[in-house]
């Protein structure tokens, strides 16, 4: 891995951080990192970005040096036209990451697929995770959602203009919250960003397609071996990952606890961000 120290963009709107880039398998992804102290990583899921953390990051930066990644093909990484993004190379870019930062240990908290990446990181290498937090994670089957199924069907890109599915995604994305303002303007934007050009929309859909279950039935038995002390985080009202792969995960996961965020569903770091980042924070410095 190389870092770019010298190339900097500034993120826009709410958090004053700038994204860093480094290199890792020879292509170059995006991170935020700020604080000092114990290592957390924040994985973020799809469609979003490291940005997914933005209200959260600066409570944890209190206790702990935050690096908050864009995954491979998402935010402000590179873009490759030909690449393996599913959640198993995304777990292996992650610790090429860390590497190259210097972190031999990290708590992992991780969001939608990001928590798919977070489980696959514990299993196969349990002794360089210190910590688990899984939040609204797809989990055994739980995934893809029926809204992405017809997206990954062959010809399925080309029905879409670049305009078109900015308009079907912003139609999408209030679905994953409980309350018809718990998603801002600003965060639908801070969404949507990364994949408004055609390079964008090329890159979602090739995320899409590798949306696979195959991966955390894969390790779905191997879930009762890991000995981290792991926190669900769930909205209660998740249409995306429902309520039930909570439980599921809580019961997999031999020492975990399960909170739940109960006037939230999917996005619950945008409706209850309070709640959100207290509860990591207090579980992560105690």
């Amino acid at each position: 891995m190389r870092a770019d120290s010298d190339q900097r963009k500034a993120i826009p709107m709410t958090t004053p951080l700038e994204h860093q880039f480094a290199h890792v398998e020879g292509h170059r992804l995006a991170y935020l990192e700020t604080g000092s102290g114990p290592a957390v990583l924040l994985l973020h899921g799809i469609p979003t970005s490291s940005l997914l953390w933005r209200d959260v990051i600066p409570t944890l930066a209190r206790s702990h040096r935050v690096i908050a990644p864009d995954m491979l093909n998402y935010g402000k990484s590179d873009k490759p036209s030909r690449a393996d993004v599913s959640i198993a190379a995304q777990a292996r870019l992650m610790w090429g990451l860390l590497d190259g930062l210097g972190i031999r240990q990290a708590d992992v908290v991780a969001h939608d697929i990001g928590g798919g990446v977070a489980q696959i990181m514990a299993v196969h290498r349990p002794e360089r995770v210190r910590r688990l937090v899984l939040s609204n994670s797809v989990c055994f089957d739980s995934w893809p959602i029926p809204d992405f199924e017809p997206l990954q069907k062959s010809g399925a890109e080309e029905k879409f203009t670049v305009e078109s599915f900015q308009k079907m995604l912003r139609e999408f994305l209030p679905k994953g919250v409980h309350q018809s303002d718990g998603l801002s303007d600003e965060a639908a934007d801070i969404m949507l960003e990364p994949w408004s050009t055609e390079e964008g929309k090329h890159a979602l859909f090739r995320n899409l397609r590798r949306l696979n279950p195959e991966y955390t039935m894969a390790i779905a038995d191997e879930l009762a071996t890991l000995d981290h002390e792991t926190l669900i985080v769930w909205g209660r009202h998740d249409p995306f990952q429902k309520p039930k792969y909570a439980d599921q995960l809580s019961a997999a996961i031999p020492h975990t606890e399960l909170a739940w965020i109960e006037e939230a569903a999917h996005w619950v770091m945008e409706e209850r961000p309070e709640e959100v980042r207290q509860a990591i924070h207090q579980f992560l410095t105690r």
